[in-house]
C-alpha cells in the first residue's frame, strides 16, 4: 500500500545510478523518438496506458477467478480454510515476485532512457540482458519459496487445515518462477520502448491459459479434474509458460527499428547487467522489506479472534484491487514517459507527464471508491456466495478502502515514476518509516494492548497511505528524483 521518496535539487550518491549521463540525451530538445513522436502528451499517456489497463483487468479477472472457484470448492469449515489459504497465497505470490519486479524495473528505467536518448543498441542490449537476469530472478524466488513455505505457514499462524492447503498451492506456483521473470524482464522493456500493446497480447495469452486451466483442474471430471488448491496453481503456472511463449515469438516476429531479439544483445554483457541490478536492487530491498512489513500484518489478522479474518481479508483486497486496474495502468504511462523525456533531455517534461497521470489516477480510482461502497455486499456475496461469516467481516472494509482511494494514487503514481526516472534509492529510504511506525509498531500495540478488529486494522493501513501520499508529494515538488542517473 505505498511508500515514499525525498527530494532536493542536488543528486545524492546512493540515488545514482550509473556514473555518466546519456550522449545521445544533449541536444534532443526534450521531443521523443520512437512510437511517441509526434504525440500530444495527452495521447502518449493514452497510448502508453490503454493496453496496460486492460492487461489489468484481465489480471484482475484471473485473481477473481482463482478466489471464485475457491469459494465454490467446499462450505463451512472447509472453505473458510481454503480461502484463508488463499489469502496467504496471494501474498506469498507478491513475495514471489520481489526479485522478478526489481529486474523489470530496471530494466525499464534503462530501455526507457536509451529510447528517449535514441540509444537503439543499448535499449536491444537491454533487452537480452534483462531475459538472462529474470530468469534467474524466476530461479531464486522458486528456491527461496520451496525452502520457505513450512517456516513462513508456522510464522504466520494458519490452522492446521488452511496450512496443508496452502502448502499445496504455493509449491506448484512456485514452479512458475523462471518464466515469469523472464516475461516480467521482456514485458518492463516493451513498455520502456513505447510498445504496450505486445505485453497485453502475452498477458491475454496467460491469463485465458490460467482460467481455463484452473477451472478444468478443479471442476472437470477425473481424471482431469479433482486437484483442489493445486489445480488452481497449475493452472497459473500453465499460463506463465503460454504467455512467455508468446513474448518470445511476438519479439522474434518484429521487423521494425524497435526492439527484437538479436544475438550480439543476447550474449552475456556484464557493465549492461550492472546497471539493470543497480536500480532494480533498491527495490528489491524495498518491496522484501515491505513484504515482510505486510506478512507482520497478516500475521496480526491471522490472530485475530474473528474465524475467517484472512479469507474476508483477501475477499477485500482483491475487489479493491479493482481500483489498481486504472491505477497501475496510468501508472505505467507515468513512468515509461518519466523515463523517456529524462533521457531527451526536458526535466519539464518529465515532470508535467507525470502530474497529468496522477490527476487522472486520483480522479478515477476515487470514482472506484464509491463503486465498492454502493456495491460492497453484491461483490462480496458473489465471490462467497451464502457465506453471512466472510459478508459480515470483509463489507465495512470496503468502506474504508473507498476513503483511501485519492491517497493510494498519489502513491501509486509518484512512486512508480520516480522508479521509471531510475531514482530507486529515494523510494527505497523513504518506503519504511511510515511503515514500520503504523504497520509493525501501531498494529503490535494494539493487537497486545487493545482490542483489534479486522476492521480497525484496514483504518490503521489507511492512515499509512494517507501519511506516505503527503510524503510522497512533497518529495515529488522537491524534484530530487529528477537527477538519478541511469
Amino acid at each position: 500500500m505505498g511508500a515514499a521518496t525525498s527530494g532536493g535539487s542536488m543528486p545524492e550518491t546512493g540515488d545514482s545510478v550509473g556514473t555518466k549521463p546519456a550522449p545521445a540525451a544533449v541536444g534532443l530538445g526534450g521531443r521523443l523518438g520512437g512510437r511517441l513522436g509526434g504525440l500530444s502528451l495527452s495521447r502518449q499517456v493514452l497510448v502508453l496506458a490503454a493496453w496496460p489497463l486492460l492487461e489489468q483487468v484481465l489480471t484482475f479477472f484471473v485473481g477473481l477467478t482463482d478466489l471464485v472457484i475457491s469459494g465454490r470448492m467446499a462450505v463451512g469449515s472447509e472453505r473458510v480454510a481454503i480461502l484463508d489459504a488463499m489469502g496467504l497465497g496471494g501474498y506469498v505470490g507478491w513475495f514471489f515476485n520481489i526479485l522478478q519486479g526489481a529486474v523489470a524495473t530496471g530494466v525499464m528505467a534503462l530501455v526507457s532512457r536509451a529510447t528517449g536518448g535514441r540509444e537503439h543498441g543499448l535499449a536491444n542490449r537491454g533487452l537480452g540482458q534483462g531475459l538472462w537476469l529474470g530468469v534467474a530472478a524466476g530461479f531464486g524466488s522458486l528456491l527461496l519459496l520451496q525452502l520457505g513455505i513450512p517456516m513462513l505457514i508456522s510464522w504466520i499462524g494458519l490452522s492446521a487445515a488452511a496450512g496443508v492447503q496452502a502448502e499445496s498451492y504455493l509449491r506448484v506456483l512456485s514452479i512458475s518462477g523462471p518464466f515469469s521473470g523472464a516475461m516480467f524482464a521482456v514485458n518492463a522493456a516493451l513498455r520502456g520502448a513505447g510498445d504496450t500493446r505486445t505485453p497485453f497480447l502475452a498477458m491475454v495469452v496467460v491469463n485465458l491459459v490460467n482460467m481455463v486451466l484452473s477451472w478444468t483442474l478443479v471442476f472437470a471430471p477425473a481424471p482431469w479434474g479433482g486437484h483442489g488448491v493445486a489445480g488452481i496453481a497449475s493452472g497459473t503456472v500453465g499460463g506463465w509458460i503460454a504467455g512467455f511463449l508468446t513474448t518470445v515469438f511476438l519479439l522474434g516476429r518484429g521487423k521494425d527499428a524497435g526492439l527484437h531479439w538479436a544475438r550480439a544483445s543476447l550474449k552475456p554483457h556484464w557493465d549492461t547487467m550492472v546497471r539493470i541490478l543497480r536500480i532494480g536492487a533498491p527495490q528489491a530491498l524495498e518491496i522484501a522489506g515491505m513484504w515482510l512489513i505486510h506478512a507482520f500484518g497478516i500475521r496480526v489478522i491471522a490472530g485475530l479472534r474473528d474465524e475467517g479474518a484472512l479469507g474476508a481479508h483477501i475477499l477485500a483486497i482483491r475487489v479493491e484491487s479493482m481500483s489498481f486496474l486504472p491505477g497501475f495502468a496510468i501508472a505505467t504511462a507515468a513512468a515509461t514517459l518519466a523515463g523517456q523525456y529524462l533521457g531527451a533531455g526536458s526535466k519539464p517534461m518529465a515532470v508535467r507527464a507525470v502530474r497529468v497521470c496522477w490527476a487522472l489516477a486520483v480522479g478515477l480510482m476515487s470514482l472506484m471508491g464509491g463503486f465498492f461502497v454502493l456495491g460492497r455486499f453484491q461483490l462480496i456475496g458473489w465471490m462467497a456466495p451464502a457465506s453471512g461469516l466472510h459478508l459480515r467481516l470483509a463489507a465495512p472494509l470496503l468502506i474504508v478502502c473507498a476513503m483511501a482511494q485519492p491517497f493510494f494514487a498519489t502513491c501509486i503514481i509518484l512512486k512508480t515514476s520516480m522508479r521509471g526516472a531510475g531514482a530507486t534509492g529515494i523510494v527505497m529510504r523513504w518506503s519504511y518509516g511510515s511503515m514500520l511506525f503504523y504497520r509493525v509498531g501501531v498494529l503490535w500495540a494494539l493487537s497486545k494492548y487493545g482490542t483489534l478488529s479486522l476492521t480497525g486494522v484496514w483504518i490503521v493501513l489507511s492512515v499509512d497511505l494517507v501519511t506516505q501520499a503527503l510524503i510522497f508529494t512533497r518529495l515529488h515538488l522537491r524534484g530530487q528524483w529528477l537527477e538519478a542517473r541511469v
